[in-house]
């Protein structure tokens, strides 16, 4: 049963702890030390240290402290033998002002294995010291309120960020665009859901204003707009993280091997005149402009009553399903000879390769030709004649049905330039510009909670007129999955709202 005293219904929000969002290892308590550099040989290797025992370490190591946030040059010794290790810089960065929030420190020292060794066994020998876990000095960032947990998952993302369009997006993430906006709808919800307890609890004393639901009925329909608008985003942000699903289908002996090999520049998939040469799918991690992409080869699509191509070909239509973007490879020798009828064949063509998988025959894609979802490639263009292409561009030209190409001949190279440019086009249209406009969302995570958050909101309306007290739980939960995007939230920040807005008791 729904409580409707402020204080009763206070105690419904739950919490979210860091125990609970990111399993800590080890205490707080203990100091931690951790390689925070590559491994392997180097020039420079950095060693970070990060807790209470940080200036014993510091000292222990260099019987000495130097100035905070200034690198001086020290000699590193073992603490028990006294043993030189190394000569390097060591910074001294006392909390709160350093990354994690406590005492840290930094040895940078060469970068030979036998020295790292040395130093870290050392850095083992000084009491209240342990080997940090994986990602421990970001949770301690976390727990300190250095960071919410969409800049922990921007900083993830700028560490395997392989492309320039990643690194930027991961860049905006981790300076907190990200989290801005949602710590700006939580405010927002904070006080509509302040204002909705206050009314439940103190209207029949008259200590609230008039209009006040009425306001809140306004935040909430803006609230839904702008997550809303979020939401549909065409998953550009989630695309951009983990790379753009490109598969290139078509026909037996269309070139589509042939076109994976010129991509990457490698003899990446076997090229024969054999047709059904492929059988299995053949896969490629590129950068292509900025934006990453997972280029698949697939099988000719085609019916066979070979049972190894079947599977082949079943595999090729469900990547074809799954695919953000399909490069459709034509033979430009197999079009029909009269122009007129070039349309209406490629139109029909796209049908039969852009089709659903042979588990639904009749069930065609439910994508717009419109759409930039697809690139028709017109394939050996080296094979027919300058007059016969152009009759092929006049044609195309003068239907409004006829789909986008680009001509190509991957024999000759011819045309490449005019396909990577339109295939670079496309990509930003499906990823944008992460440096440009309100950022997208990134992770699976954020989406899953706002879905929650947009549904809550919408009981809100539901139960507005209906019941009050179950109107305010749906914003509680609202602002309960918000919270847990960024890691934040507490009952006490909506108590701090109702005596700040009403004053209540004066």
């Amino acid at each position: 049963m729904l409580c409707i005293s402020w204080r009763r219904s206070a105690a419904a929000i739950r919490s979210v702890s860091v125990s609970r969002l990111l399993s800590c290892v080890g205490s707080e308590d203990d100091t931690i030390f951790a390689l925070s550099s590559g491994q392997g040989r180097c020039g420079v290797a950095v060693v970070r240290v990060s807790g209470p025992a940080s200036e014993l370490a510091v000292r222990s190591l260099t019987r000495g402290l130097p100035a905070p946030r200034v690198a001086r040059l020290r000699s590193i010794a073992h603490p028990r033998t006294r043993e030189l290790l190394d000569r390097g810089l060591v910074l001294w960065f006392p909390g709160p002002g350093s990354f994690t929030g406590e005492d840290s420190a930094e040895f940078h020292i060469h970068g030979g294995p036998a020295v790292i060794s040395g130093v870290l066994q050392a850095l083992g020998s000084v009491p209240g010291l342990r080997p940090a876990e994986a990602g421990e000095f970001t949770r301690r960032a976390f727990s300190a309120g250095k960071l919410d947990l969409t800049e922990v998952e921007g900083l993830g993302d700028l560490i395997h960020a392989e492309t320039e369009a990643q690194r930027r997006q991961a860049l905006r993430q981790m300076a907190g665009d990200l989290g801005r906006i949602y710590q700006d709808w939580r405010v927002r919800l904070k006080r509509c859901l302040a204002h909705v307890e206050a009314f439940i609890d103190f209207s029949e004393d008259e200590l609230i204003e008039d209009g006040i639901l009425h306001d809140v009925d306004t935040a909430v329909r803006e609230l839904l707009t702008d997550m809303e608008n979020h939401l549909s985003d065409q998953r550009r942000g989630e695309r951009l993280r983990s790379g753009v699903q490109v598969v290139i289908a078509g026909s037996t002996n269309a070139g589509k091997s042939s076109l994976l090999n010129m991509l990457t520049q490698r003899p990446a998939a076997i090229v024969s005149p054999t047709a059904g040469t492929t059988r299995d799918v053949v896969e490629v991690r590129l950068d292509l402009g900025g934006y990453p992409v997972l280029l698949s080869d697939t099988a000719g699509l085609r019916v066979s009553t070979d049972a190894v191509e079947q599977e082949g070909v079943r595999r090729a239509r469900l990547r074809v399903e799954e695919a953000d973007l399909c490069l459709v490879v034509v033979d430009l020798t197999l079009l029909p000879s009269d122009p007129q009828l070039l349309p209406v064949f490629l139109s029909e063509h796209l049908k039969s390769i852009l089709e659903r998988s042979s588990l639904e025959p009749d069930c065609i894609l439910e994508r717009s030709f419109l759409e930039q979802d697809y690139i028709l490639v017109l394939n050996k263009s080296d094979l027919i004649s300058a007059e016969h292409r152009r009759s092929i561009q006049a044609s195309l030209g003068r239907s409004a049905d006829a789909p986008p190409a680009c001509f190509l001949s991957c024999h000759t190279g011819d045309g490449l330039e005019d396909l990577l440019t339109s295939l670079q086009h496309t990509l930003k249209t499906l990823c944008g510009d992460p440096l440009m406009g309100s950022p997208s969302l990134t992770q699976t995570r954020h989406r899953t909670l706002l879905q929650k958050s947009v549904e809550a909101l919408h009981q809100f309306h539901q139960f507005r007129d209906l019941d009050l007290v179950l109107a305010a739980e749906g914003l509680r939960l609202a602002l309960s999955s918000l919270g847990r995007i960024t890691g934040r939230v507490g009952p006490e920040e909506i108590l701090d709202t109702i005596f700040r807005d009403f004053c209540i008791g004066k």
